[in-house]
């Protein structure tokens, strides 16, 4: 849309998640071009120019897009495997698969992931992916594709391994990249797709896979590429007992330690899960500002256990939260993971204290946004700040009987989006997408899913 083309929409409640938590029982928002304009209670100024639509959004509840902080794509096409298994085994189990993905497959995957989270109220997305096969494609450009032709907003977090079996990591031997070969590689992605812009869709991080699948070098030099490149830094960290049991036999130290060894503790650095974190490691991540991808779907599914959201956020640590891979979270949906995150850490030590619906609301936000290093541009509806947002309906059996809507939107069943927003253009319509055929992803996702299992069965 034309930067003078505005949108109005009105009638709604308002839930901005700026820093105040300011809220309008009913209000509007006035987007022009890619960016919000103005909101506010009540009705929008009578004397705009250049209005191109108006919303009468009675009924619903209108917030910023959900931001996904961690997600690996290519999993939608192994979904329903090793469904009793704790992270390694479950490593274990499905890394042979994994290692037989070609391009077409992660196109389709993508293509999956990013529909049911768009379709669910994510405007942006991000996908840690870290298997390049010898001879698959161009994996990068296929799922950097799909998030363009979805038209949602994407971080590529440019993945790597290169500790296999036979070094004493997890993936099989095929499955890894050389030092010198995944370190090219992410820099020729870097350089080939990540813009630094304001408003820009696509963005690229640094992201070697785990502790236990790169090795310390890879670690260290990936730290010192992304801050010559100017990107952030991602990975997974202190997910599971047997992580930091690893660590401590490796290295002779717990995992924070040893990331902060190697240069990967700051605020250009956000990490996957951080469930087995101490007093020390907190205090490390609050100070150096490291950001956290809280998953709490995944992190039960494995049995990783719960990770201290609530001493997090009171210590000052960035989190945000994150679908994980859909072979961990088959549901692939952000916007459970509101309601998740709050029920999930109040089985911890704090109780009906640990979090509340606005607290999971914003961890979903703007708290998405300050982990990927975009609270300026995304995550609170603020004039200025680029226009990715939700319309949820709150009128319906499901919701109409909760009073507070952010209340009935964390609390309650999964709301229906009845549109959907991303710099300013529609790409969900009453549940729908705009932008994809939802049923020919499906097809294709079924398709290249056999594909797969029947190339691993051959193996």
């Amino acid at each position: 849309m034309a930067a003078d083309r505005r949108i109005v929409i009105e009638n709604c409640a308002i839930a901005t998640v700026d820093a105040h938590d300011t809220e309008h029982a009913s209000g509007h928002v006035v987007i022009a071009g890619n960016r919000v304009e103005s909101v506010g209670a009540g009705s929008a100024p009578g004397n705009l120019e250049n209005v191109a639509r108006r919303i009468d959004a009675t009924g619903h509840l209108v917030t910023p897009g959900l931001v996904n902080t961690h997600h690996h794509f290519y999993q939608w096409i192994t979904r329903g495997l090793a469904t009793d298994h704790n992270l390694f085994d479950w490593l274990v189990a499905l890394y042979p698969t994994w290692a037989r993905i070609d391009e077409p497959m992660v196109r389709a995957a993508a293509q999956g992931s990013l529909a049911m989270m768009a379709r669910g109220g994510v405007t942006t997305a991000m996908d840690h992916h870290y298997v390049f096969p010898h001879g698959s494609g161009d994996l990068s450009g296929a799922i950097i594709g799909a998030a363009r032709d979805m038209g949602v907003r994407f971080t590529l977090a440019r993945g790597s391994m290169d500790r296999s079996e036979k070094d004493g990591g997890l993936p099989p031997d095929f499955a890894v990249e050389t030092l010198e070969g995944a370190l090219t590689a992410t820099e020729e992605t870097v350089r080939q797709h990540h813009d630094a812009s304001f408003d820009a869709m696509t963005q690229v991080a640094v992201a070697p896979c785990s502790p236990f699948s790169v090795s310390t070098q890879l670690l260290r030099q990936g730290a010192e590429l992304a801050r010559s490149l100017g990107v952030r830094l991602h990975t997974h960290g202190s997910e599971t007992v047997e992580e930091e049991k690893f660590c401590h036999e490796l290295f002779g130290m717990g995992p924070t330690d040893y990331f902060e060894s190697t240069g990967w503790l700051g605020e250009d650095v956000w990490m996957a899960h951080c469930v087995h974190m101490n007093d020390s490691d907190i205090e490390a991540f609050a100070r150096t500002r490291t950001g956290v991808a809280h998953c709490p779907s995944s992190n039960a599914r494995l049995a990783a256990g719960i990770a201290r959201v609530p001493d997090m956020l009171a210590a000052g640590v960035p989190v945000g939260l994150g679908v994980d891979g859909t072979a961990s979270n088959e549901s692939g949906e952000l916007h459970t993971e509101l309601r998740n995150a709050l029920l999930i850490n109040r089985l911890g030590a704090h109780r009906e204290a640990a979090l509340n619906a606005r607290q999971a609301l914003r961890l979903g936000t703007h708290g998405g946004a300050r982990v990927l290093g975009r609270a300026a541009e995304i995550g609170s509806l603020e004039p200025g700040k680029l226009a990715d947002l939700v319309l949820w309906k709150m009128d319906t059996l499901a919701h109409a009987s909760i009073a507070d809507p952010v209340t009935a939107l964390v609390f309650g069943a999964a709301a229906p989006v009845t549109a959907s927003f991303v710099n300013g253009r529609q790409i969900v319509e009453d549940g729908r997408l705009l932008t994809a055929d939802e049923d020919a992803i499906a097809r294709a996702t079924r398709a290249e899913a056999q594909r797969l299992a029947r190339i691993a069965a051959q193996g």
